[in-house]
C-alpha cells in the first residue's frame, strides 16, 4: 500500500500483525481517556476504536489513513477487561475454564475525514483448568496486560481447546478482514 497509515495503538501485538501483512505504517498511540457509553461488547469495541482513531486523526492533520482498534473478551454477556491484579486474573481464568467465550475487536479506519468501522467476533473454547495451572500462569505476569487475562499466542496456548473464527482477532487485530475492508474502501473512492 502506497498510502501512509497511522496505527493509533501502542499494542505490540497489533504492530506485529500489521508487520506480518507487510503493511507500511507508523505508530501514534491515542492518549485520550476512553469513554464507554455502549453496553454490548461489539458496540463497545467499535466505539473505543473510533474514539482512538479520531483522536489521532485530529492530531496528525488528517492527511493519512488512521486505524484505531480495541479488543475485549466477553463471557456470558459480560466484558472482561484487563485484570486489576493477580487475584482478578485468576478469577477471570477460572470463569473461562471449560467454557466458550467471545473475543471482539472493533476497527475504525479514518480516511479523508470519513470513518469506516467494523468488528470481528471469534469464539474461543478453553479446556477445563486446574487451579494450580491458573496460578502458575498468573505468576508469569503474562495475563496482566491482556483482555480476559490471557494471551492465545503465549503461555496460555495450551488452555485453548478450539477457536471458531479469526485467530488474529483473538491476538488483537483481524488482519484478513481489515485487508478486505481496505479493498472495498479503495474500490469505492
Amino acid at each position: 500500500m502506497e498510502e501512509q497509515i497511522i496505527l493509533a495503538s501502542a499494542s505490540p501485538r497489533r504492530k506485529e500483525i500489521l508487520e506480518l501483512a507487510d503493511i507500511a505504517f507508523e505508530i501514534f498511540p491515542s492518549q485520550m481517556e476512553e469513554i464507554i457509553t455502549k453496553e454490548k461488547p461489539e458496540e463497545v469495541v467499535m466505539e473505543l476504536a473510533g474514539q482512538k482513531a479520531w483522536d489521532v486523526w485530529k492530531q496528525t492533520s488528517g492527511s493519512k489513513m488512521v486505524i484505531g482498534a480495541d479488543t475485549v473478551v466477553a463471557y456470558d454477556g459480560r466484558i472482561l477487561g484487563k485484570p486489576k491484579d493477580e487475584e482478578d486474573a485468576a478469577r477471570m481464568l477460572s470463569m473461562l475454564s471449560g467454557n466458550t467465550h467471545e473475543v471482539y475487536t472493533g476497527v475504525s479506519i479514518i480516511q479523508n475525514g470519513q470513518e469506516h468501522s467494523f468488528y470481528e467476533e471469534t469464539k474461543v473454547k478453553f479446556y477445563p483448568l486446574m487451579q494450580e495451572e491458573i496460578l502458575k500462569y498468573v505468576k508469569t505476569k503474562e495475563p496482566m496486560d491482556k483482555a480476559g487475562a490471557y494471551g492465545i499466542q503465549g503461555k496460555a496456548a495450551p488452555f485453548i481447546q478450539g477457536i471458531e473464527g479469526d485467530y488474529y482477532n483473538v491476538v488483537g487485530f483481524p488482519i484478513a478482514r481489515f485487508l478486505q475492508e481496505i479493498k472495498k474502501l479503495n474500490t469505492c473512492t
